[in-house]
């Protein structure tokens, strides 16, 4: 459980660096649908990189938003650094939505960004913490977070979800 106090009570509060280190500033995502996904390289459902850049690919102009969060808490599923991370994911999915800096999404060193997402919506029988790695939150596009998709729910299974909030 995380023991630092949410500081951040919005959405759109986070200003948080890229792979690449360079800020990405929330307020950006405004009016906009985002899924928040924590990744890793090594992993049985890393697969879902495709479907997660085919939703990308196919709904971005019409202000959908993907952040990927390399994360190591899970079977070590992600040792490499963020460039490596990001190398990998162009190379091997095409990836073009941002893949974040590496974080921790639970326990004594979880990012904020992470304290916020489950404070707003639990997981499987009210479930906080992360359970593995390609858990997905879907936020919509005043910034609540409306849904939360466990590692084997792939990102198809909910594109009418986000089909529906891109409407909205």
């Amino acid at each position: 459980m995380n023991k630092q106090p949410i500081r951040h009570s919005e959405f759109y509060s986070f200003i948080i660096p890229d792979g690449n280190n360079i800020p990405i500033d929330f307020t950006n995502f405004k009016d906009k649908v985002v899924i928040i996904v924590n990744v890793a390289s090594l992993c049985g459902y890393t697969p879902q990189y495709k479907e997660l850049q085919y939703l990308y690919e196919k709904y971005h102009e019409q202000g959908l938003e993907i952040l990927g969060f390399p994360c190591n808490q899970f079977g070590n599923q992600e040792p490499n650094d963020e460039s490596h991370i990001v190398s990998f994911c162009q190379r091997h999915f095409g990836v073009s939505f941002p893949i974040m800096k590496k974080i921790y999404v639970n326990g004594e060193q979880e990012h904020e960004l992470y304290s916020f997402l489950k404070s707003q919506k639990s997981g499987v029988l009210g479930f906080h913490g992360v359970r593995w790695n390609f858990e997905k939150f879907l936020i919509d596009k005043q910034g609540k977070v409306v849904r939360r998709f466990n590692s084997m729910i792939t990102p198809l299974q909910f594109e009418e979800y986000i089909v529906t909030l891109l409407k909205s």
